[in-house]
């Protein structure tokens, strides 16, 4: 067992009595709401009994509160999702750096993307999918079929990717966006390189 566990055992007594206290609950009020004896009760506040969880889980929910709280667990991981960015090459040299915000399977998945500015002309894709596009920083060009459009900051885009498509920064400066689509989008996204020109 290791020193953490062992410290949250052994704070469970007087977790007890604390919690019951500020709640003004007696032992014999308590007895009658869980069905446990105020022996029983007591021993678990003084240390005298090892807490099991059918004591603790009738006295959880009597006090209306979490188990992991009335028991003080200690964390068990560390709750941050550690992402991984991926550069991407895009043709004329620049690249894309991708990040991934969703990590379970199937559709629809979500990614920030950085994208550098490019030099040349657009090289319009197609796939099947769908894809929502929306601009968080910087000015992101939108070639769709015969359009060419310019979006901002706290603009969005949404088009079926069967009609060839192509999205880059402008002004010189890195676009900031975020990006929903289907697997077929995904892989062509995140696997494909440019054609050769």
């Amino acid at each position: 067992m290791t020193d953490a566990i062992t410290q949250a055992l052994a704070e469970v007594g007087p977790r007890l009595k604390r919690v019951r206290t500020q709640r003004r609950v007696t032992l014999a009020d308590l007895s009658a709401a869980t069905g446990i004896s105020k022996s029983t009760l007591s021993r678990l506040e003084s240390g005298q009994r090892k807490p099991s969880l059918e004591l603790l889980l009738p006295i959880a929910q009597a006090h209306q509160v979490p188990l992991d709280e009335l028991v003080g667990a200690p964390e068990v991981g560390d709750p941050r999702v550690r992402l991984t960015a991926r550069r991407i090459p895009r043709h004329n040299g620049a690249t894309m750096t991708v990040l991934p915000l969703t990590r379970q399977p199937g559709a629809p998945q979500a990614f920030k993307m950085i994208l550098e500015p490019e030099t040349g002309e657009p090289d319009p894709q197609v796939h099947e999918g769908y894809e929502w596009l929306y601009v968080l920083s910087g000015r992101l060009r939108l070639v769709l079929a015969d359009r060419d459009l310019t979006l901002g900051p706290g603009e969005a885009a949404e088009f079926d990717t069967r009609l060839p498509h192509w999205f880059g920064a402008v002004d010189g400066r890195p676009a900031e966006i975020l990006s929903l689509f289907g697997k077929q989008g995904e892989r062509l996204h995140l696997r494909a390189k440019s054609r050769p020109r």
